[in-house]
């Protein structure tokens, strides 16, 4: 009897441990998988960003064609656009994206003034499609602001918060839009 005792002794330990190694592993590769799931939103963040990024060589250009005494304006969305393509960290990219926002705000309230150039079907079709990507990036930066909301927490919460700081799990930065950005700008000229 005591041999049978000891063994079950040692059965109940190794289910035990077991128990332990499965809730670790699985806490771990919980943390991965919520990293992994806001990199892909940054990702696709960054795509739209890209997208309008590829949008406003043409659109400056148009606007280039009916303006002659715009010069600084223009620059300024081309610094604009430089910087966001030079931005690697999110708080980087986060800022140079609210000043590329501003900037094209700033180009397309300088269209009013030229009647011509808000009737041309080129500026008419790219103001378009600014807005759709202008959309775009608000549905992608608040898709991504949640999912660092949700592993922000989770990496706070016991017994994970063991985990996230053995394993170097940090807070995920969120992608901050300017005061009053909440809006994408006006492109509608009808």
């Amino acid at each position: 009897m005591g041999m049978k005792k000891g063994l079950i002794v040692t059965i109940c330990i190794v289910a035990v441990l077991v128990l332990i190694v499965g809730a670790c592993v699985g806490s771990y590769n919980g943390l991965v998988g919520e990293r992994e799931k806001i990199d892909g939103l940054l990702a696709n963040i960054d795509t739209q960003l890209q997208r309008r990024n590829d949008l406003i060589p043409n659109l400056v250009n148009t606007v280039k064609g009916y303006t002659n005494h715009e010069s600084e304006v223009l620059a300024n969305v081309s610094d604009a656009r430089a910087k966001l393509a030079g931005a690697n960290t999110t708080a980087e990219k986060s800022a140079a994206d609210n000043e590329l926002s501003g900037a094209l705000s700033r180009l397309l309230m300088v269209v009013e003034n030229y009647p011509q150039l808000k009737a041309d079907t080129q500026f008419t079709a790219l103001t378009d499609e600014l807005a759709g990507t202008e959309n775009r990036i608000a549905v992608a930066r608040k898709d991504y602001n949640d999912a660092a909301q949700q592993y922000n927490a989770m990496i706070k919460r016991f017994p994970k918060v063991i985990f996230a700081n053995l394993f170097g799990f940090e807070k995920a930065e969120y992608f901050q839009a300017a005061e009053g950005a909440e809006q994408a700008p006006n492109v509608n000229f009808d």
